[in-house]
């Protein structure tokens, strides 16, 4: 079955970095595009950032272009997060999501907080 594991959310402090994985398993992870969301608290889950398949192609929120970084691995069936320069907005809870046969699958998340 298909199994997305988030790992590398912590405490930072403002200016801070975190890399993020997402660890995949039980689908063709190389032949399918990936994306990162995150949920802030009383807020809906917002799209942050996605890589194709080959991780040619890349996309990110406005909030964060410049700051973050998608990226991917297929022979290790990962996909990572790099954050840099955090900002307490950047506080949440980040989900890897991956599409797979008509559904979209997601992973447990982890949570990132960003405060002095």
């Amino acid at each position: 079955q298909v199994q997305l594991v988030e790992s590398g959310g912590g405490l930072v402090q403002p200016g801070g970095s975190l890399r993020l994985s997402c660890a995949a398993s039980g689908f063709s992870f190389s032949s399918t595009s990936m994306s990162w969301y995150r949920q802030a608290p009383g807020k809906e889950r917002e799209l942050v950032a996605g890589i194709s398949s080959g991780g040619g192609a890349t996309n990110y929120a406005d909030s964060v272009k410049g700051r973050f970084t998608i990226s991917r691995d297929n022979g290790k069936n990962t996909v990572y997060l790099q954050m840099n320069s955090l900002r307490p907005e950047d506080t949440g809870v980040y989900y890897c999501k991956a599409p797979w046969l008509i559904q979209n699958y997601w992973g447990q998340g982890t949570q990132v907080t960003v405060s002095s």
